[in-house]
Parts: structure tokens; C-alpha cells; sequence
């Protein structure tokens, strides 16, 4: 069984490496084992949305810490020997002791959402989620996660841009892995974001209409996730069943048994 801490380098190193690394998120054990079981996967991903609506919560950080954790640790035991990062949303109001928590049931990473926040509120929480990692001996990839787009509003863009590398800069500064820049981006923002914050240093997520995963790699950005839409890709084929069992249809000729 490989360590924890050889599991967060793995990590680290896929972050590092030249290709882009893709993670498909994934919310429960099943799901977990069907993305763990599939050809080139090298990490898995939590979404906390996706956990949450699995248990009947709206995101937000309306779960308990306690639940979203007891869900971490079960995809981290299905995921074996892969290393496994948790969105853990703003920490609960605690970072440091969430990471903390996070890396006792076995994450190696975690999304850490400033939610526009003031800047050194934002970046304080950034240090204790460092320090809990350096705490427990794991060089844990902190993916500090910038909201400015997604609360742009109708801002100018050029200012949202800017504000983005301001926050990301100073993420990185207190110690961040990378910067998480969730939003429909188009390659000129993204080709900026990489050139002001550094190459492999920028995360991704896949949106329908996103820039392709060819031009982000291109760019130089590091990961590509895709938080709650890949529960959204399983919930619309669960949907278009019923649909199709209610109009007289059944089970879609290319169904696999995979649980």
C-alpha cells in the first residue's frame, strides 16, 4: 500500500509534470471505483457540491465538515493506491483543522475557495491550510481557488482578470501549490493567467464551452477538473432513462455493468 506521503509527491509530480493532468471528479465509492478503474487515470478528485447534493445538501458549505470528510475518507480507501484530492470548499471556518482532518483520512490535495473574500483574510486562511500540511510531515498540493469570475457580475473584464492574478500571486506567496481559476475562460485569459502566475501553476475546470483540453495544455496550464459536472454527465443519462422508460423505451443498447 503506498503511503500517504508518497501519494501527495505522486501528486505534486503529476502537478509538475509537462502533460496536463485531468481529473474527473467523482462523489461516492461507486463512482470512484468505475473513474479509479479506468484506463489513464492517475488522481482522483472530490467536487463538494457533487457530495453535497449526494446527501441531500445544497452547496455552500451547508454540510457538516464531519459528513464531507466521512465522505473523503471512503473514496480515498476506494481509490487505493491513487492519490486523491478533496474540494473542501472555504474550510468550514477552520482551514487549517479541515486540511488537518482531511490528511488524517488520507487526501493528499485539496481546493481551498477564497469566495472573495478580503485579499489577507483569503490569504491567512491559505497559511494555516499550509501550515496543518506541514504539520503532518505531507507535502500537500494546496489548490487556492479564486472566485473572481465566477462573482464577476458585470464587472469589466479586464479588471476581474486582474484581480485574478493579484489574489493568485499572493496565494502562491503564502504557500499555495497552485491557483484555481474556475469560470468560462476564453485562451486569451487563460494564456495571461499563465504568464502572470507560471507555467503548471494554473488550474482548470471543464465547463461545456470551455477552451479545449489540446489549447490548455498548450498554454502551460497544470490540471483540468471537473467539479460538479460530471455527477451532471451521470444524473442527465439517469434522466434520459427515465425519460425513455416512461415513453415505452428501456436500458440504452451500449449499457455497461459496472457495479
Amino acid at each position: 500500500m503506498v503511503s500517504t506521503a508518497d501519494k501527495a509527491t505522486r501528486l505534486q509530480e503529476l502537478h509538475a509534470a509537462p502533460d496536463l493532468l485531468l481529473v474527473v471528479n467523482v462523489w461516492d465509492a461507486i463512482t470512484a471505483k468505475v473513474v479509479a478503474e479506468t484506463p489513464g487515470t492517475q488522481a482522483l478528485a472530490t467536487p463538494s457540491h457533487g457530495i453535497a447534493a449526494s446527501r441531500g445538501y445544497p452547496d455552500g458549505e451547508k454540510i457538516p465538515r464531519d459528513e464531507m470528510i466521512a465522505e473523503v475518507a471512503l473514496i480515498v480507501r476506494t481509490a487505493g493506491d491513487l492519490p486523491v484530492t478533496a474540494d473542501l470548499e472555504a474550510g468550514y471556518g477552520d482551514p487549517g483543522g479541515t486540511v488537518a482532518r482531511a490528511i488524517e483520512v488520507g487526501a493528499v490535495g485539496c481546493n481551498l475557495e477564497d469566495q472573495m473574500k478580503p485579499l489577507d483574510e483569503s490569504v491567512k486562511a491559505v497559511e494555516a491550510a499550509v501550515a496543518a500540511a506541514q504539520s503532518a510531515g505531507v507535502d500537500f498540493v494546496l489548490n487556492a481557488r479564486t472566485d473572481a469570475f465566477l462573482k464577476a457580475g458585470d464587472r469589466d473584464p479586464e479588471e476581474v482578470l486582474a484581480e485574478a492574478i493579484t489574489r493568485g500571486r499572493a496565494y502562491l506567496d503564502a504557500g499555495a501549490s497552485n491557483v484555481f481559476v474556475p469560470g468560462k475562460l476564453d485562451e486569451t485569459q487563460v494564456g495571461r493567467l499563465v504568464e502572470a502566475l507560471g507555467e503548471r501553476k494554473v488550474n482548470l475546470i471543464g465547463i461545456p464551452g470551455s477552451i479545449p483540453l489540446a489549447t490548455a495544455r498548450e498554454l502551460g496550464v497544470s490540471r483540468v477538473s471537473y467539479g460538479p459536472w460530471s455527477q451532471n454527465v451521470a444524473l442527465t443519462a439517469l434522466a434520459k432513462l427515465a425519460e425513455d422508460v416512461y415513453a415505452g423505451g428501456g436500458l440504452p443498447a451500449d449499457t455497461r455493468k459496472l457495479n
